[in-house]
């Protein structure tokens, strides 16, 4: 499939500057980056189309090549990313390249190190335990800094050594008739050091595998699909570079009684007949507690009463919802013969479906008998 042009997709002219393009860079790269869109494969692959095509057109030497020969330029030295993207890439790289003049960084990292991989631990949780908030403890099997090197991968008494090929870049620059294009390294593979004597426990890695036991606080409030991320306490980067973060996803079980909805909550209460008729007074769940409601004369089923305070703080703004009470009539059931007697002479005392006590029933008939009027007219 084809590439389409880098300028369409970043939605700047050819003749953009370099502060538009990055301008440009950062609105789309907020809304595809992988931290908001976890597991839509089809916003990553945007992510990183976005990605490519920032770092080709705020490359000048690149840009010159994209302007003259377009996507050519690079097929020819790796194809797909161009040689110079490849992968996932480094998130991180990109953002700071982006944000680096605001909070004073300024300029392309130096390091070719990769940080470690970002985890994820779903945890599921009960209502109750989402709104109120908890620790807990959990288990994550990852990889760690290797202790006897302190992550460098070199054994003790000796250290890693300038990789000879690329001088201590991590890249090389690949030249083919008119193109020059930087690569990884291929002798140090980016990190621009090699190291000739190896730790022997992690055999030059600088990690090792471990199961980490950590305590996670969940705010009160949080919601299915809310994340809690617990920097750097994801895999440990190769040769003692940067670990990645830990996201602990958050599921919330179905409650049988009560239904979430935002801050709010919703659960259904059943009422007899002769309460709604008359009113009355009933107990309804909370997740404080047993409360009060006050059921006026005359309700009809599937009223909403709605209760003030009784549902959710948000974790973000504070607020606190309510619980929304819905009414529904309950038939009865299992009657002897004196109570089915007394219905029926109920029934009599109401003066059939036209009686004055049934308005409903008296503005649904009169409009099936319009009805079939009509059709025979």
């Amino acid at each position: 499939m084809s590439k389409r042009d880098y300028y369409e997709v970043l939605g700047v002219s050819k003749d953009a500057s370099e502060r538009d393009i990055k301008k440009a860079y950062k609105r789309l790269a907020m809304k595809y980056h992988p931290d908001r869109t976890a597991g839509n494969a089809e916003l990553e692959t945007k992510f990183k189309e976005v990605k490519e095509a920032y770092e080709v057109l705020t490359d000048s030497q690149k840009r010159q090549m994209y302007d003259q020969y377009g996507h050519a330029a690079f097929d020819q030295n790796g194809g797909g990313h161009g040689g110079f993207g490849g992968g996932q890439g480094d998130f991180g790289d990109i953002f700071g390249d982006v944000f680096g003049d605001i909070f004073g960084g300024g300029g392309r990292r130096q390091s070719r190190q990769q940080r470690g991989a970002d985890l994820r631990y779903n945890m599921d949780l009960s209502l109750e335990e989402a709104v109120r908030g908890k620790e807990a403890e959990i288990k994550v099997p990852t990889w760690v800094s290797c202790s006897p090197c302190d992550g460098s991968g070199a054994k003790a008494g000796s250290k890693p050594k300038t990789c000879t090929t690329c001088h201590g870049a991590g890249q090389v620059q690949m030249r083919q008739g008119f193109f020059a294009v930087q690569q990884t390294c291929p002798t140090c593979q980016g990190t621009g050091s090699i190291i000739s004597d190896p730790c022997n426990k992690c055999h030059g890695q600088g990690r090792v595998e471990k199961t980490k036991t950590l305590n996670v606080k969940i705010p009160a409030g949080v919601d299915t699909g809310d994340r809690i991320r617990l920097s750097g306490e994801g895999e440990a980067g190769l040769h003692g570079a940067p670990s990645g973060d830990l996201y602990v996803q958050v599921a919330v079980r179905e409650h049988p009684i009560f239904t979430r909805d935002g801050n709010n909550l919703y659960c259904e209460v059943p009422i007899s007949f002769s309460t709604a008729a008359l009113g009355g007074e009933i107990e309804v769940p909370t997740l404080d507690g047993r409360a009060n409601l006050k059921i006026p004369a005359e309700s009809q089923t599937g009223k909403m009463f709605r209760m003030r305070g009784k549902g959710v703080k948000s974790v973000r703004s504070g607020a606190v919802g309510d619980l929304i009470c819905k009414v529904v009539l309950e038939t009865p059931v299992n009657l002897n013969e004196r109570q089915k007697e007394l219905l029926r002479e109920f029934e009599e005392s109401m003066g059939g479906m036209n009686g004055k006590n049934r308005p409903k029933a008296q503005g649904f008939f009169d409009g099936v008998k319009k009805f079939f009027d009509d059709l025979t007219k």
